[in-house]
């Protein structure tokens, strides 16, 4: 009998494969316009947009965040991504018997922080206590609706004067040849955030981590228009994002590698690691697939935000196999795989 394992759980192919056939296998098929199986960031039900995420992080606090901020801000950016506005957020937080309650209040304190940065409040929860070393410290989980704005709308209007656009929605499925592929910021700053605080490695740069909501830069985007599809790269990173995206949209992906904004500490932890700084999970950044005629309009709106001020084109969508090219600094080309699970474990 299998067991499950780590990387069942930390993005990339194996935890689709597990959940497409241990999770998702048990549930019944549902009229839905954006459902369970498309396995987008939120689900769509009669135009309420909904999602939830569990949070188990180690450590809870950590260089530019905790696992509250990245409670709240993951599950706003998994709303926003579908092109919704989120509008209220459920809290469960599971606890270890013998926590410091100065720990909670903490967290909590910086979930109500981020959530009224974001403008989106939290509005109903859940608290459960377990017993000692029956848990690490501390899990939380949060859900959240969203409904569809006007600026949508729009969005959807000026994309669809260009092309047809398949879903109402932002869906992974709706990039064509074509389009344009922006980032919004520097790539894998969590994940080797985290990762050197916990492991105390001491790189001779400090990386924050760039957890943050994203509501706000994104709605900026929409409200100019012709963005087609969007998502964050958390678990998984940049190479998992692309690989979804171009399976499910039937198109291959081809992709600056010397355009993809890194910051040099990253990729100097990343060498002296053996990790590909392209699979390392992020919580503050969203990808982009936009029509071409309006990418740079929608790339000034984005740098016109805090959130996005280093966003970047990387790429382009071509006719071809579902697959990721990536053209390298010294001119060659090579296919980017997609990563068995996020190599740094327990960062959201």
């Amino acid at each position: 009998m299998s067991k499950v394992v780590m990387n069942d759980g930390a993005g990339g192919e194996l935890m689709q494969e597990f959940i497409s056939k241990h999770i998702t296998s048990h549930f019944p098929k549902m009229d839905t316009e954006v459902p369970l199986d498309a396995l987008d960031d939120s689900a769509v039900v009669d135009d309420v947009v909904f999602t939830i995420d569990g949070h188990t992080v180690n450590p809870l606090f950590f260089p530019g965040g905790d696992i509250g901020k990245i409670a709240v801000s993951g599950t706003v950016n998994d709303i926003s991504v579908m092109g919704a506005k989120p509008i209220g957020i459920a809290s469960s937080v599971v606890l270890e018997e013998g926590l410091d309650a100065d720990i909670v209040d903490r967290v909590m304190k910086s979930m109500g922080d981020t959530a009224a940065y974001a403008g989106v409040p939290i509005v109903t929860g859940d608290t459960k206590v377990m017993g000692a070393g029956e848990l690490d410290k501390m899990v939380v989980s949060t859900a959240a609706i969203g409904k569809r704005p006007d600026y949508l709308d729009h969005d959807m209007e000026v994309a669809n004067s260009y092309r047809k656009v398949d879903s109402r929605w932002c869906s992974d499925s709706n990039t064509r040849p074509g389009d344009v592929i922006i980032v919004s910021g520097y790539m894998g700053d969590h994940g080797i955030a985290l990762l050197s605080f916990r492991e105390g490695y001491g790189f001779d740069s400090v990386i924050e981590s760039d957890v943050q909501p994203l509501n706000k830069m994104i709605e900026k985007g929409l409200r100019v228009g012709g963005i087609v599809a969007m998502k964050d790269p958390t678990r998984g990173g940049l190479a998992n994002t692309l690989n979804e995206w171009a399976g499910k949209s039937k198109c291959q992906l081809d992709i600056d590698e010397e355009c993809i904004p890194l910051r040099d500490g990253v990729v100097s932890a990343c060498e002296l690691l053996g990790i590909e700084p392209l699979n390392i999970g992020n919580e503050g950044k969203c990808v982009i697939s936009v029509v071409p005629e309006m990418a740079e309009e929608v790339l000034k709106a984005i740098r016109s935000t805090p959130e996005g001020k280093d966003a970047a084109i990387i790429g382009r969508a071509s006719e071809g196999p579902g697959r990721v090219v990536l053209r390298t600094e010294i001119g060659g080309r090579r296919i980017l795989e997609p990563p068995s699970g996020d190599p740094v474990p327990r960062i959201c």
